[in-house]
């Protein structure tokens, strides 16, 4: 599911943006249930580092070419980031940078499986479970309530 949403990702200006919009809707809600799937082992040493094979500027030109599509319906505000403890102002953040966010994850996940020798694989997919718990399953589903919205409101709460 990490190459199909890499490969979607990286054909999104193909799509208008409701047609963009149903796929992520499709695609997300797997995504995060084939990762809580995942078993988790006991044992803390099979975690390896998941490398980073992401460039910067392919990771800019997946959120511009995101943003093209999503125009004026990328910006949201989003309620469940860690600055808002802190803020009196809602906080203004963008679909394309959230799906960008996870495009990385996904693209190093699959670049890391490919580039490792078979029997690291589990280990490389159980350190992805990890970096889902702690960092990016948040951002998954902060970016769905977002689409969904998008979807089903036909904008953006302002």
């Amino acid at each position: 599911m990490a190459n199909e949403y890499c490969h979607v990702l990286e054909n999104a200006q193909e799509n208008e943006y409701i047609e963009f919009v149903d796929k992520m809707l499709k695609l997300l809600p797997r995504i995060y249930m084939s990762v809580t799937d995942v078993e988790e082992k006991e044992d803390e040493e099979s975690m390896v580092y998941i490398e980073s094979y992401l460039q910067e500027t392919e990771y800019n030109s997946v959120r511009e070419a995101l943003y093209q599509v999503l125009g004026d319906k990328d910006d949201y505000l989003e309620v469940f980031e860690e600055d808002m403890k802190y803020s009196d102002a809602p906080i203004l953040t963008t679909i394309s940078e959230n799906l960008s966010d996870l495009y990385q994850e996904m693209y190093n996940l699959v670049m890391s499986v490919k580039n490792s020798p078979a029997e690291v694989a589990n280990d490389i997919i159980l350190s992805f479970k990890t970096n889902f718990s702690e960092y990016w399953g948040q951002t998954l589903v902060n970016v769905l309530r977002a689409l969904h919205n998008v979807k089903y409101n036909n904008e953006i709460i302002d």
